[in-house]
């Protein structure tokens, strides 16, 4: 079991980044509010993994910290729910938000998750309910962090737009969804996690 990762990062495609480790570069799939955390390319970053194997793939999900791992592990063993969709879902909000709509019984906020509907919503809500009885908020489990200092060009804002808008489909919208999601936020000094970011919560 692959726990955690320590090394230089070395790509930043969301969802996915390339970390490199003792000489070994490790493929890893990230939630977006875990990708904001990250440092900038080149330098050391601390993830948590969670190692999934199936018959056709072995599959590195990473994590900011403790607390986003945690969640995924007790979303994904929700009947229906899988590591896609948990991934979904700490992309659309944090940890605690989360848990917050749990308590709360907001379905209306859970459904407009890329690939929740109503009967998995409702599922999500009544099986996370005693899950997350002792949840603890996590604190440091916020998106709201660094954002890169990249001088901006023409081919860099295209670059950016479209590397948000396939990360938004990689994680579930269509492409007519991401399309429009992007466009409605678009400024030209944005980069793709701004991007990125500013769509999931137009979106929610």
């Amino acid at each position: 079991m692959i726990g955690r990762l320590r090394g230089i990062l070395i790509e930043k495609i969301a969802p996915e980044i390339l970390i490199e480790c003792n000489g070994i570069g490790y493929e890893v799939t990230m939630p977006m509010t875990s990708i904001y955390a990250l440092p900038e390319i080149n330098e050391e970053a601390i993830i948590y993994t969670h190692f999934v194997v199936r018959e056709d793939a072995q599959l590195l999900y990473g994590f900011a910290n403790k607390v986003e791992r945690k969640l995924f592990r007790l979303v994904i063993k929700v009947n229906g729910v899988g590591p896609k969709l948990g991934l979904a879902i700490l992309s659309s909000m944090s940890a605690d938000q989360f848990v917050s709509c749990v308590t709360h019984d907001d379905l209306a906020t859970i459904v407009k998750i890329p690939g929740v509907g109503k009967k998995t919503a409702e599922r999500l809500l009544i099986e996370m309910r005693d899950r997350l009885k002792d949840w603890q908020a996590g604190g440091d489990s916020s998106a709201d962090v660094f954002s890169l200092n990249v001088q901006q060009s023409d081919t860099y804002v295209n670059n950016a737009k479209g590397d948000a808008t396939n990360a938004l489909v990689s994680l579930g919208y269509n492409q007519a969804q991401a399309d429009k999601a992007i466009k409605a936020i678009f400024q030209a000094e944005m980069t793709s996690e701004d991007l990125i970011r500013d769509a999931l919560k137009a979106m929610l």
